[in-house]
């Protein structure tokens, strides 16, 4: 088969051909239709991921694709099914395994560009703002790095969830796509102080960061009492130090989410979110935004474009 592996970390992805893995027990094995690119495999192929996987390896998180072969103790879903599927690793391949718990049958009139689109930044963000932090229509949920995979995606569900949102993005072209799914304001950071704008509007009941740095900073500090607070992601590379001064003197709740993990203790927790998004698909109520679609052997620009910040939405890798 066909693979993007790297060899070292840091390193640069390499085109080649490679053996084509076999299911484990309780595995199948899928032809690789699509992949979605996350942030995740950035900070994976520079070893600064919870999760290092041996060298060599190929990125790529989750895909889309057909079920090829089923592992011993598997009976389902059948070879011919098209399926989403978390693999962790070894997306960016022409076949890849995953866990048959991990699969999902996907409906036939459904883009494998969508189908790639839709598990981690969908999924991520229906387990915060619904499992986690239990977001409440009339809230108002406050979403930083509003414009990126995940972040689109928080501002779209919140909408559906029936929140006021606040989109904070950096660029007019930025915030458009964020306004597009529905955002009830706009804040650009660089044009404007982010603490003061979100108090200016009433304030956050609920935040959402991918971000981290100094806007969770601004943001905590524009928090209402009571808030929930979510950290999902550090994209500007700063882990923020959250002074328990203003968790005590607020009444604030950080609550954690690494969507990933729940495959691990609670896998029937994410299976019940993805079938809430795969209906809300159904109706139409949700579309993936794909702003890049790139071939396999430029999955390493599929990376670069997540690491610059130039995508708004989802990029995937087709194969």
């Amino acid at each position: 088969m066909r693979t993007m592996r790297l060899h070292e970390i840091g390193g640069e992805l390499r085109l080649e051909e490679a053996v084509a893995p076999k299911p484990a027990a309780g595995e199948v094995l899928i032809r690789v239709a699509a992949c979605g690119v996350n942030f995740a495999d950035t900070l994976m192929v520079r070893g600064q991921y919870q999760e290092k996987p041996a060298l060599p390896f190929a990125p790529g998180m989750e895909v889309a694709g057909t079920v090829e072969a089923l592992g011993g103790g598997v009976d389902g879903p059948r070879p011919g099914t098209r399926v989403a599927a978390m693999c962790g690793v070894g997306g960016f391949a022409e076949f890849v395994c995953a866990p048959a718990a991990a699969c999902v049958v996907i409906p036939d009139d459904m883009p494998d560009t969508h189908a790639a689109a839709l598990q981690v930044a969908y999924g991520t963000s229906e387990l915060a703002l619904n499992h986690r932090a239990r977001l409440k229509p009339g809230e108002r949920l406050l979403v930083l790095g509003a414009a990126g995979g995940v972040g689109l995606t928080a501002v779209e569900i919140g909408k559906l969830m029936g929140a006021e949102v606040i989109a904070c993005a950096r660029g007019e072209a930025r915030l458009a796509k964020a306004r597009d799914k529905g955002a009830d304001h706009l804040i650009d950071p660089e044009a404007t102080d982010l603490r003061e704008a979100v108090l200016a509007l009433g304030g956050a009941d609920v935040v959402y960061d991918p971000v981290g740095g100094a806007q969770w900073k601004a943001a905590m500090r524009a928090a209402n009492p009571e808030a929930r607070l979510l950290p999902i992601g550090f994209a500007s590379g700063e882990v923020p130090q959250i002074p328990a001064n203003i968790l005590l003197v607020k009444n604030l709740d950080v609550l954690g989410v690494y969507w990933g993990a729940y495959y691990r203790f609670a896998p029937r927790v994410l299976a019940e979110s993805f079938e809430r998004i795969l209906g809300w698909y159904r109706e139409g109520r949700i579309e993936p935004h794909v702003s890049n679609v790139l071939p396999l052997d430029r999955a390493g620009e599929a990376l670069a474009l997540l690491r610059g910040r130039k995508a708004t939405g989802k990029v995937v890798v087709t194969l």
